[in-house]
């Protein structure tokens, strides 16, 4: 926990930071953001891969349900990863540029899920 308030600390205070150049240097104020954005970024890496021991760890426990929680993962790194890459892209000044990384990533989580989706509707039909 004390991790994320140092993060959210890091990333407020770098803010502030970028704001004080805005006026005068508004290049600097981009570059500050961006590097925020991949101190934080690598920051999650790491954690990725605690995250990634963990859900070995749960493997073992549900059997033949072992590709959903490979669909799941997936789906949160695509998810983050499109986040990210927009929200660069936003404040960058290239909105459309970001709303069409966010479609996309939209479209990538419904195609990544559509094996699950597929399985539901197979356990319905059968129990009809």
């Amino acid at each position: 926990m004390s991790e994320i308030i140092k993060i959210a600390l890091l990333g407020i205070a770098g803010v502030l930071f970028a704001i004080q150049f805005r006026q005068q240097r508004p290049e600097y104020a981009l570059l500050i953001g961006f590097a925020l954005s991949v101190l934080v970024f690598s920051y999650v890496l790491g954690l990725t891969g605690q995250l990634l021991e963990a859900f070995a760890g749960l493997q073992q426990y549900l059997g033949d349900a072992k590709g959903y929680l490979g669909i799941l993962m997936k789906v949160v790194g695509i998810t983050y990863l499109c986040e990210f890459s927009a929200g660069i892209c936003k404040d960058a000044g290239f909105a459309a540029v970001s709303d069409q990384i966010e479609i996309l990533g939209k479209l990538s989580v419904l195609f990544a899920g559509l094996p699950i989706l597929l399985t539901v509707i197979r356990q319905i039909y059968g129990i009809l």
